[in-house]
């Protein structure tokens, strides 16, 4: 049967779902940045020596990271010291950042590779043989989008030795640190909506300057600044902030001239009284908060209630379809063979329900170390949609009667197969979760949400009883002759069934490869697609009857060799930059927290649909709901700002966000008044009427 393919697949899906844990030690790597814990003593380490300690960071293209005054936006990155008692880290010593523009903004950040050095102070009485040295750091690191990230360093420093393996990083680093002039002064005063400022004393010839600020909320950073040289003195005129909400008393800035890798530091204090600044732009609304544990007894088996009928409800969804044929077409080929139906009926439930309660514990402890996953995780991984859409792809051919699994299989596996039928029922019920997941949400949003803030055996308990839920339609057919009876009995017509479920396989295939062009962009997807389609002319060579062994060798090795030249020309783009979010139509933009304080600063109404390509219930609604002609002139008509965050790949930002709404899973849609902190959370099953009730609330 077609179900023994899970088992030659299942190891690479749960392989490939995980992401990459982050080991202590002195290098942490993730899919955006290499950053590395270094040192440099060049005298050894000796007690009351200052050593030299630092983060370097080398970025993907195209990827940064942000100086201590990121700008308009992002987040500086902080370090985190784990010291011996007496051994004191310094401030970073920054080094001069570039200017970042984004649209209309202006951030300060580092691309290529950066250090950020840090001095640290060994005291006079320091007696080990070595300097052991933790380092936790964060780091927000921004393309089109921004990733929040952290890792966890630890080195231990031989005393007495000199450390210059990392000489050339340092050097170059101290060349880049901007520095005070000696005698330079400045001043700063505030004429209208600009700040005036004169510098004296730069030794420099007369040259447009780059304008750094280092203390923020004060200047608009994207603004264009006027110089001008007058005997030796440069006068700029630094445009200020609308929404300014500082009036320091005296400022700092880096001035870099073009092409030089440092800058300098000035200090100006600033004359005369600062108008009034503007209000601080309110926090963020308050998200509320995750639902609470059920403090009583009844209100978890009320819980495990809700959480069976919605396993039960996933066997009507689209994704879960070809693989519910399967077990129908099982069962009637095992209708007259009581105890073989039931058993299988017994080893598929127990598939559904190790394989629910697998993939929640594996969840539970990746976010448990730190990973920001949620629910249907596996499906963010474009490896793991390539290999669900494979493996279809030859369960479709099998049915269709391209080839037969006995006549390629070696005889060992087909033997162990024989004499363990039980096992591909098993498996069939893992494949059927793999796909079922994602598609909770629309009944079982909420109480994933809360699921996943339960101790873990309440959350276990929970996700068991879903799985229990989804195989027991199948399981009360198999136990119950009464309903078996109901289903048609074995005959010819069963041949032309077979062929017919290989074209819900197909369906499933178009599905997994549309998300995967959504994850990656139409090349991958076309790459896949004819990874598929080599993979189908395997299958035919594999299939096709030979008149000499030969000839049958020859035609199975070029169908390999095929597939192995496609899959050579798929596996880079499977890992090439994430596609940028589709948006399905004018007026969504890409979701970010930034965006939704904007526009809520400026007055406005923001309605956030939170979605992913594999959701399925996400595109009904987009399509339908999100659509409406009569909805979308409601939205222009209340000035709605609409945003859209895409979890079609994994998003750690969105995932957060998730979390504060007391959710694991998409869709989620969440609208904010243009004055009332709280947002509404609506339903997962979204209708026009309820998003235009929502509206008329706010």
């Amino acid at each position: 049967m077609a179900r023994t393919m899970v088992k030659l697949a299942a190891a690479w899906l749960l392989s490939a779902a995980l992401p990459q844990a982050y080991a202590a030690g002195p290098v942490v790597t993730t899919e955006h940045v290499r950053s590395e814990l270094v040192a440099h003593a060049p005298d050894g380490i000796r007690p009351g020596s200052t050593v030299w300690l630092g983060l370097a960071i080398a970025h993907q293209p195209h990827w940064h990271t942000y100086w201590k005054n990121p700008g308009d936006s992002g987040l500086a990155t902080t370090l985190a010291w784990k010291l011996p008692a007496g051994v004191e880290a310094g401030a970073i010593a920054w080094p001069t950042p570039k200017r970042l523009p984004l649209g209309p903004l202006m951030n300060y950040g580092y691309e290529g590779t950066v250090l950020l050095p840090v001095p640290v102070t060994v005291p006079a009485g320091f007696k080990g043989t070595s300097l052991k040295v933790g380092l936790h750091a964060e780091w927000l690191v921004c393309k089109e989008i921004c990733l929040p990230e952290a890792g966890d360093y630890d080195v231990d420093l031989p005393v007495g030795a000199p450390l210059v393996a990392s000489k050339a990083l340092f050097d170059a680093t101290s060349a880049a640190t901007p520095v005070a002039v000696k005698g330079a002064t400045a001043t700063a005063r505030v004429d209208g909506n600009v700040l005036a400022v004169a510098v004296r004393g730069l030794a420099t010839q007369p040259q447009p300057l780059e304008y750094f600020a280092e203390d923020a909320g004060v200047i608009d950073y994207a603004g264009k600044v006027d110089q001008q040289w007058t005997d030796g003195v440069l006068h700029l005129r630094v445009p200020l902030s609308p929404q300014r909400t500082e009036s320091p008393a005296a400022l700092k800035t880096v001035l870099v001239a073009p092409g030089e890798p440092a800058g300098w530091t000035v200090s100006m204090p600033v004359e005369g009284p600062w108008p009034a600044a503007a209000a601080p732009a309110p926090a963020p609304a308050p998200l509320p908060a995750p639902a609470p544990a059920p403090a009583a007894s009844s209100s978890f088996l009320l819980t495990l209630v809700l959480a069976f009928f919605g396993g039960a409800l996933l066997n009507l969804m689209p994704c879960v379809f070809p693989v519910l044929s399967l077990k129908v077409f099982s069962l009637l080929q095992h209708r007259d063979d009581r105890r073989r139906a039931v058993s299988g009926g017994i080893a598929y439930t127990a598939g559904v329900v190790l394989s629910f309660t697998a993939l929640a514990a594996l969840l539970l402890a990746l976010r448990a170390g730190g990973d920001e996953l949620g629910w249907g995780f596996q499906l963010q991984s474009p490896l793991v949609v390539t290999l669900l859409a494979a493996l279809f792809t030859l369960i479709g051919l099998n049915l269709a009667g391209v080839f037969e699994f006995g006549g390629v299989l070696p005889s060992s596996l087909a033997g162990h197969r024989a004499k363990n039928p039980l096992v591909d029922d098993a498996l069939s019920g893992a494949l059927a979760v793999a796909v079922a997941s994602p598609c909770t949400a629309p009944f079982m949003g909420a109480a994933l949400g809360v699921a996943l803030t339960e101790p873990a055996p309440r959350a276990l308990a929970i996700f068991a009883i879903l799985g229990l839920g989804m195989a027991a339609p199948y399981l009360a057919v198999t136990l119950l002759p009464g309903l078996a009876r109901l289903l048609p009995r074995p005959g010819a017509w069963m041949v032309r069934f077979k062929v017919l479920m290989a074209f819900p396989m197909f369906a499933t295939v178009v599905w997994l490869l549309w998300v995967l062009g959504q994850q990656t962009g139409i090349d991958a997807m076309a790459a896949v697609a004819a990874l598929l389609v080599a993979l189908a002319f395997a299958c035919w060579t594999v299939g096709t009857p030979a008149q000499t062994r030969r000839g049958r060798a020859l035609l199975a090795g070029t169908g390999l060799v095929v597939l192995a030249l496609s899959a050579r020309f798929a596996w880079p783009l499977l890992h090439a930059e994430p596609a940028a979010p589709a948006q399905a139509h004018a007026g969504w933009a890409p979701w970010s927290a930034q965006a939704v304080e904007a526009a809520r600063g400026a007055g406005k109404p923001v309605f956030i649909d939170f979605t992913a390509a594999w959701c399925i219930t996400c595109q009904f609604n987009k399509r339908t709901v999100l659509n409406d002609a009569a909805l979308v002139k409601e939205f222009g008509t209340k000035n709605v700002v609409l945003l859209r965050a895409d979890w079609t790949r994994r998003d750690p930002a969105i995932t957060q966000q998730l979390a504060q709404l007391g959710r694991s899973g998409v869709p989620v849609y969440v609208l904010y008044g243009a004055k009332d902190g709280t947002p509404q959370v609506l339903s997962e099953i979204l209708t026009v009427d309820q998003v235009k009730a929502a509206l008329a609330r706010i």
